[in-house]
């Protein structure tokens, strides 16, 4: 990696952690989606950098009382369903990016656009909460999504800002969401070896960024509406998905 890539990719790390840290989701998503178009570092390093990086900015933004803010139930719920499937994500990890890249990049890019759409057009809060079981469902199918990409958010995304719960609780519980599945993650692909030098380098090299941007979030956050912050979000979410599922399904098209 040269110095050029190094700085390209602070720069997207900066944004991700700057979208993670208004809306609480979208880190991993936005991270590797500029990271995939602009093929600054190899997709699967920057997926396992981001599982320490995730960890970093949970630490940030759930500091001293933030903790108290955890839905502890939702938390649970959906932690029992996200654990297996990290697992299944991983496996499907390993096999399509030793042998069918542009579907990987193909699944990522549709991911985004579906996060993206999730946020835009997200349906009017339920009257009662939902059952624990859906938790746990949704937890499963995002600790998929978490295991191939390290990106956990679409589908707790949606279901939490569908919940009956106040804005900070639902921000701070999917932040504990997917530092857990992090850990997981982590616990799965270091003892395998799928965890290397490179992506170590990468975690090192962004921690005080995402470390120093969830601070000054959190300290100083922009006197913007959430429909602004969302439509920023929403903005560059589209962009990496257009340009990553496009050439893709190009490829596919004429193959």
């Amino acid at each position: 990696m040269t110095v050029l890539d190094g700085g390209v990719f602070l720069v997207c790390v900066a944004l991700a952690t700057w979208a993670q840290a208004l809306t609480g989701f979208a880190f991993g998503l936005i991270l590797l989606g500029l990271v995939g178009v602009l093929h600054v570092v190899p997709l699967a390093d920057a997926a396992n950098a981001c599982n320490l990086l995730s960890l970093v900015q949970a630490w940030a933004a759930l500091r001293g009382g933030a903790r108290k803010a955890v839905d502890v139930q939702a938390l649970r719920d959906t932690m029992m369903g996200s654990v297996f499937g990290v697992a299944g994500g991983v496996f499907l990890l390993g096999w399509l990016s030793g042998n069918v890249v542009e579907l990987l990049r193909l699944l990522l890019g549709l991911t985004i656009l579906a996060c993206a759409a999730m946020l835009l057009l997200r349906a009017a809060p339920r009257a009662v909460r939902s059952s624990s079981a859906s938790f746990r469902a949704m937890g499963l199918v995002s600790g998929v999504m978490g295991g191939l990409f390290s990106t956990s958010g679409p589908p707790l995304v949606y279901h939490f800002y569908r919940q009956p719960m106040a804005a900070i609780s639902i921000r701070h519980t999917l932040v504990s969401c997917f530092a857990i599945a992090s850990l997981v993650r982590l616990a799965i692909v270091v003892p395998t070896g799928q965890f290397g030098l490179d992506s170590l380098y990468l975690s090192v090299l962004a921690a005080p960024l995402v470390f120093g941007v969830t601070a000054w979030v959190r300290r100083a956050p922009p006197a913007w509406s959430p429909r602004v912050v969302q439509g920023i979000v929403c903005a560059l979410l589209v962009v990496a998905g257009v340009a990553l599922a496009g050439p893709a399904m190009l490829h596919y098209l004429r193959g």
